[in-house]
């Protein structure tokens, strides 16, 4: 029998409630007459305290807390691809006009069970282990075809290894219908579905983790290759206002090689996460010309949804990508935006009366964002395929002030940080990422892979940019004092040098067909070329030729543009500029020595 507890004191979404049984910590109960869905916190001998995550309105002393005797838990299955859910995995009916369909109703449960086709892979007498793949699993015919996504059913990573005894004939199955049956080792049966549930805290195990040595293409130049994230690793974008998190968030869950999209809206404002979704419903995926939703999960939980439901958003977003990534498939998360979770933090500690930390958040802010960037990965699954979770987590600092604490600790915890600047965004650079105030400490060991893909001279050529940014910043403001004119011919070069980079290769218009992706053949090809004109102008700059000279000349303009005009595959026209550069820098040589 469940244990059960009376409601003695409710504050905002925070109850305490007298037990008269055992709760376990992170059990999930319900609580009154609306059976309204909440978590254990708290236990002590004859009380716990429970968080709940629906509105609280009308809740009073004496209302009943049964529990479930299990943690919070989600139900995983294939069911979930290309749906909205909102942070506990509860369908929203975006796409559905009726007012029941698009919102969440107090005491709402998980979506009811579909139908699949499930094609088995075993056999009867098989032996199984935890995390084995049972079979393959596709949409029914009834079904929206999940861009051409084949997913699995899979053993629970808790279920215990045995003998396949039972097992269904492929066809169209329901969900959380039996589909196999194992009997242990020690004379115990279970049965499998096509759907299995999971604590939403609890990492999925895995057989190993794998070397982060392979990117994560996003098709933005300014990330791959100068901030690279790897497969499995982590990245922050912090950002003021305006400064354009959503928009670069939504354009890598486009262009990114990734197989499923898990975009997690955390405490975003209604109005911008209904822009979003509507976008993502109309989003066409490069991959296979269908809609982009179809191989997405979206869970969006907005600023005006229950707080607490806010906190355990950001654990149900990874829990499901943790799921796709056991079998077998890489997976994109994005959180917009973790400051929102962790105001809610703030708020969930301020009603338990515990000691606030630095800027009122609880001390253990710092431990809930270490767990939850963790469990991004490149790992062997249990099943023996390869898989991951990349983490991408957008920060709202207050101002834009990036020594706050979120961002702050947050910065301890991610392998790359994108921090966004508001001049450049003001400037309408896109993306307005900072060269100069972001990093990636994954861009050591992904240079091999970049050489492998035919740019030997990615890793030279990278330090060679950051490098001459950085001189920029500090010759920038010596020119604004005495003018260019007045500023020796190196640092001329310089300045010439990196308004090419900053303009024709760190800038990329999101509204234009051809620029809006860049392979990472054709980023290779735009550094080759970049570092071919720095190599003119200083070989010309030792033969006495002003950097002007080069700059004033129509290949520079071509330079310019090349981003915008040469489309993909185009080789012929790179290798047109190639030679119309060479050749500018022969007369300018020529005629500089005559």
């Amino acid at each position: 029998m469940n244990a059960r507890a009376t409601t003695t004191w409710i504050s905002g979404p925070v109850l305490r409630a007298a037990s008269t049984g055992a709760f376990l910590l992170r059990e999930a109960v319900v609580v009154g007459d609306a059976r309204l869905l909440g978590e254990v916190i708290r236990v002590s001998r004859e009380e716990i305290t429970v968080q709940v995550y629906e509105d609280t309105s009308g809740l009073r002393p004496g209302d009943p807390v049964e529990g479930s005797g299990r943690l919070l838990s989600i139900r995983l299955g294939p069911g979930i691809l290309g749906r909205i859910f909102d942070g506990l995995l509860r369908p929203i009916g975006v796409e559905d006009s009726s007012v029941d369909a698009a919102r969440v109703r107090p005491g709402m449960r998980e979506a009811p069970p579909g139908s699949f086709r499930f094609t088995p892979r075993l056999a009867v007498g098989d032996r199984v282990a935890p995390g084995a793949i049972v079979g393959d699993v596709g949409p029914d015919a009834a079904e929206t075809p999940a861009a051409g996504l084949r997913q699995r059913c899979l053993v629970p990573p808790d279920a215990a290894p045995g003998e396949v005894v039972e097992l269904a004939d492929a066809g169209c199955v329901a969900e959380d219908a039996a589909i196999c049956t194992v009997r242990t080792d020690d004379g115990g049966e279970y049965d499998i579905a096509l759907s299995h549930r999971w604590p939403v805290r609890l990492p999925r195990p895995v057989a190993k983790r794998l070397p982060a040595d392979e990117p994560m293409l996003t098709g933005q130049r300014i990330l791959d290759c100068l901030f690279p994230i790897a497969r499995g690793g982590t990245a922050a974008i912090p950002g003021g206002f305006g400064t354009g998190k959503t928009v670069l968030l939504e354009t890598i869950a486009k262009w990114c090689d990734a197989d499923v999209i898990v975009y997690v809206g955390c405490g975003e404002r209604g109005n911008e996460l209904a822009g979003l979704l509507a976008e993502f419903l109309e989003l066409e995926d490069p991959r296979t010309g269908r809609p982009l939703l179809e191989r997405t999960v979206v869970i969006a939980n907005t600023s005006n949804m229950p707080v607490a439901a806010r906190e355990a958003s950001i654990y149900t977003g990874i829990t499901v990508a943790e799921y796709f990534r056991d079998q077998g498939l890489d997976v994109a998360l994005m959180a917009d935006s973790t400051s929102r979770w962790a105001e809610a933090l703030r708020e969930v500690s301020g009603r338990l009366g515990e000691l606030p930390g630095e800027g009122g958040y609880p001390a253990y802010l710092s431990s809930r964002l270490a767990d939850f960037y963790e469990r991004a990965a490149r790992v062997e699954t249990l099943a023996g395929a390869p898989g991951s979770v990349s983490v991408m987590g957008a920060v709202s600092p207050p101002s834009g002030d990036f020594s706050e604490p979120v961002t702050n600790h947050t910065r301890r915890y991610v392998g790359c940080l994108w921090a966004l600047d508001v001049r450049r965004a003001q400037a309408r650079f896109y993306p307005a990422i900072h060269p100069l105030t972001s990093y990636s400490d994954s861009a050591r060991g992904l240079a091999r892979w970049w050489h492998t893909e035919g740019c030997t001279r990615w890793e030279a050529l990278r330090r060679r940019f950051l490098t001459l940014l950085e001189d920029e910043a500090r010759l920038e403001r010596m020119a604004r004092i005495i003018g260019r004119d007045a500023m020796p011919p190196r640092q001329r070069l310089t300045l010439v040098s990196a308004q090419l980079i900053n303009q024709a290769f760190l800038r990329q218009s999101a509204f234009s067909d051809i620029d809006r992706y860049a392979t990472p053949q054709r980023q290779a090809v735009m550094m080759r070329l970049i570092g071919s004109f720095i190599d003119a102008g200083e070989a010309l700059l030792a033969d006495g030729v002003a950097p002007e000279r080069l700059a004033e000349a129509p290949v520079f303009r071509a330079l310019m543009r090349m981003g915008e005009e040469i489309p993909e595959g185009d080789w012929e026209r790179f290798s047109e500029l190639d030679r119309e550069l060479s050749e500018t820098v022969r007369l300018i040589g020529e005629g500089a020595r005559s």
